[in-house]
């Protein structure tokens, strides 16, 4: 009966076949013990001499890391193995004997392990982040579709900016110029427009010429974007979500988080409310420690690992300066030197998770801001007419995927949490 790994010990007294990669193999006198990894897991298999076959006991020796087979034993219950249960081997077959692979059970650098990361995803550590990552954009989807929201995804080619045309990878489209998505909001302002609440998640590219732990060039993006919706109800709607994915990856992937050693007591603690400052607030909080921070200037990394390190959860910072939000950013009417504006810190120097706020709907003042920033009128024509048919208060935010699996994995690189990650100095593999 061929099954999966993570299945086993339902098959307990029962004879079963795996099929899969050779982890690891050891020795005892006459007993080779030899781990199998499949996808799903890891099982242990024994094979005793005397017992088993000769030919087994030949393959045992002969097998090499990584090398695919297929192993046919009955399972049988031992605490001492990896999952609790190991495998007594009756056959074991070779298909592909691996030769001299280059990762060894030793430690690599990652200097050493990045181009090699077609293989380096092989490894429990990189297994189980990847399997975080799923669980995660399954219960951002979820999060959403149980609240009735519409997945409607932009283009990943565009005409213009979103986010400064500084940071566009630009790309010949026939005759004329276009872009990889910085973003997909301004195309979920219209969808929100057409059905209410929606949200995209998918690929973002920036062309950022930064080499920090926090950035990646092309990394995952979940937008929501929500009608009638105002500043409190933004970071609402973000609260709940986080809060919702936090406890979800607590409850589902307890086994992966082991293996990730993270402190599951920081998680824990990732509950309502969330702190709610001000910008000048944040201003403060920062200049206590670097005197030199003017106010009026966006936070850069340092600035936001003080402000993260004052809080044990995350924290938004609201009502930052017109001058440092992008042009679609309404102004507070109370006060139109600040924005409708937000974001979230996250806590253990996890970075800003999350950037959104309420978008300026009327048309006159968002033209200004387009002209302003020496934007062209035409190229947000389409733009324009959200304000022009039925215009209302809306907003919504973008969650950067790579950089919450990073913090709630406890990793400190976001190259390690997407399978092949792009960076300012790396495209292959």
């Amino acid at each position: 009966m061929y099954i999966y790994i993570e299945n086993i010990g339902k098959y307990e007294a029962k004879e079963v076949t795996i099929k899969g990669w050779l982890y690891n193999k050891r020795s005892s006198g006459k007993i080779r013990f030899i781990l199998i990894r499949d996808g799903t897991g890891i099982v242990q298999s024994v094979i005793a001499k005397g017992e088993a076959k000769d030919s087994i006991f030949e393959i045992a020796d002969k097998i090499t890391q990584e090398s695919s087979v297929i192993l046919t034993g009955l399972v049988k219950k031992e605490d001492r193995a990896p999952g609790g249960y190991e495998i007594v081997a009756n056959d074991l077959q070779i298909i592909q004997l691996a030769q001299e692979y280059p990762i060894t059970p030793k430690d690599h650098s990652v200097e050493f392990l990045l181009p090699l990361r077609h293989l380096w995803l092989r490894s429990k550590k990189q297994s189980a982040i990847m399997r975080v990552r799923h669980e995660i954009i399954k219960a951002c989807r979820d999060f959403f579709d149980n609240q009735g929201f519409i997945c409607a995804d932009g283009p990943i080619l565009t005409p213009a900016a979103v986010e400064g045309a500084t940071t566009l990878f630009e790309v010949e489209y026939y005759d004329q110029k276009a872009y990889l998505s910085q973003s997909g909001q301004l195309y979920n302002e219209a969808t929100a427009a057409a059905l209410g609440k929606v949200y995209c998640f998918g690929p973002t590219f920036r062309a950022e010429k930064s080499k920090t732990r926090r950035h990646l060039t092309e990394f995952w993006m979940l937008e929501p974007e929500v009608a009638f919706i105002e500043l409190d109800g933004i970071m609402d709607l973000a609260e709940n979500m986080v809060v919702y994915i936090v406890e979800r990856i607590l409850e589902r992937k307890a086994t992966e988080l082991k293996t990730l050693e993270r402190d599951l007591s920081k998680l824990e603690s990732i509950k309502k409310p969330f702190p709610r400052i001000t910008y000048e607030e944040a201003v403060k909080i920062v200049q206590k420690k670097d005197k030199t921070f003017p106010g009026g200037d966006d936070f850069g990394a340092p600035h936001e690992t003080i402000i993260s390190e004052s809080f044990d959860k995350p924290v938004f910072i609201h009502h930052y300066p017109v001058d440092i939000k992008a042009f679609y950013m309404k102004r507070d009417p109370a006060d139109e030197s600040l924005s409708l504006s937000v974001d979230m810190i996250g806590s253990e120097n996890a970075g800003e998770l999350i950037g959104g706020g309420q978008r300026e709907d009327n048309y006159e003042t968002l033209l200004k801001g387009i002209k302003e920033r020496g934007l062209s009128e035409d190229t947000y024509a389409w733009y324009l007419d959200l304000r022009k048919y039925g215009t209302c208060p809306h907003g919504g935010f973008g969650l950067g995927l790579e950089r919450t699996i990073a913090w709630i994995c406890g990793i400190k690189h976001c190259r390690e949490t997407i399978p092949f990650p792009r960076m300012l100095d790396r495209v292959y593999p």
